[in-house]
């Protein structure tokens, strides 16, 4: 079975990019490399035209951690967090998830880094943050770019399923690793 396994595991993905455009040609008879391109090349016309949204977000999220709003919002917030075992370190990098990922990514890292992988706050880190979602930044950037104004209800929901997404990871690891 472990051979079976290994085979797969090895061949599976050069198998699909082989086998599609393969199919693409032969079965369906569509010209395989012209719908690539022009697939590349709305993509291209994609990046460019979410560059202003995107400059904009990181500006913004840029004059939030530098204005001290972060950190205010930690203090603020902390005494409820607290109750369902969610360590105030581990807010700002909660709550920079819904901005950005890359921040998100940074902070966690550091949280790794000075606390360690085997650590709760390490654990409760990356728990939360590959189970939550970089909201703001999908709304600012990626509805900007389609023209989608009234984003009302789309950032509610994923506010919401962000915030339950942290205190879950919380809840979770520490009946798990407690």
């Amino acid at each position: 079975m472990s051979a079976v396994l290994d085979f797969i595991s090895t061949y599976a993905i050069p198998l699909v990019v082989l086998l599609i455009p393969l199919y693409a040609l032969f079965v369906r008879k569509v010209p395989a490399y012209s719908t690539f391109t022009d697939g590349a090349k709305e993509g291209f016309e994609t990046g460019v035209m979410i560059i202003p949204y995107l400059v904009a977000m990181l500006c913004a999220i840029g004059m939030f951690r530098a204005s001290g709003a972060m950190d205010w919002l930690v203090d603020l917030l902390n005494p409820v967090t607290s109750l369902i075992g969610l360590p105030a370190e581990v807010l700002p990098m909660g709550i920079m998830r819904s901005l950005s990922g890359s921040g998100a990514q940074g902070l966690c890292a550091d949280l790794l880094t000075q606390y360690g992988t085997q650590s709760q706050i390490g654990r409760i880190a990356s728990v939360a943050f590959g189970s939550t979602e970089t909201t703001f930044y999908v709304l600012a950037v990626y509805f900007g770019a389609v023209g989608i104004t009234n984003s009302r209800q789309s950032a509610i929901a994923g506010v919401l399923g962000d915030l339950f997404s942290l205190i879950m990871a919380a809840v979770i690891v520490n009946i798990m690793w407690y």
